[in-house]
């Protein structure tokens, strides 16, 4: 029998309740600010925080909900090659720091989507950010996990799996409809 609609939607409404407002427009403010100082966006995440990354960075670089200039975003999660050579060549732990090293600059961002908030690439990759000189913010799941703690701004969505992609989405939207304001 599948679970009812309603008992979905109140946990829904429960998990959106528990997201720190505070949290959310204190990375939007980041956000804004590292767009306003000419820096640019790497998004990165394993599966459906993948797809999460690609989405958004195509919300900035292309359009959100108003047509304003395109901004620098990059989901380092799209290039097959890339990807690949840094898992064959040095692990998949690497196959997001090897981009950001090459991509990222003193005044960059690099936002990691971990719905575990364990995942060892995303790890990596902020720690790499932080070595470069690139912002390091997260977005998790409930609990204070590796990637939250080694994020420079974190925000955990709670629920499960599922629950916390929906707020993430919510989260990335709201960050997207930011970026709409300030350009």
């Amino acid at each position: 029998m599948a679970p009812d609609f309603g008992d979905t939607l109140a946990e829904h409404i429960r998990v959106v309740r528990g997201i720190d407002s505070r949290k959310v427009s204190e990375m939007a403010s980041l956000l804004v600010a590292t767009l306003s100082g000419g820096g640019k966006i790497l998004v990165c995440g394993n599966g459906g925080s993948a797809a999460d990354a690609q989405h958004f960075a195509a919300e900035l670089a292309v359009r959100f909900e108003t047509d304003r200039r395109a901004l620098p975003a990059v989901a380092i999660t799209t290039d097959t090659s890339a990807l690949t050579a840094a898992a064959n060549d040095f692990g998949y732990e690497s196959a997001f720091s090897r981009q950001v090293e090459a991509l990222g600059r003193p005044g960059d961002a690099l936002l990691c989507l971990s719905t575990s908030g364990r995942s060892r690439n995303v790890l990596r990759a902020l720690r790499t950010a932080r070595e470069v000189g690139v912002a390091a913010w997260a977005i998790t799941g409930e609990g204070e996990g590796p990637v939250f703690r080694e994020a420079e701004c974190a925000l955990a969505v709670p629920g499960s799996t599922a629950r916390v992609q929906e707020g993430t989405i919510l989260v990335l939207h709201h960050l997207a409809s930011a970026a709409d304001a300030a350009f």
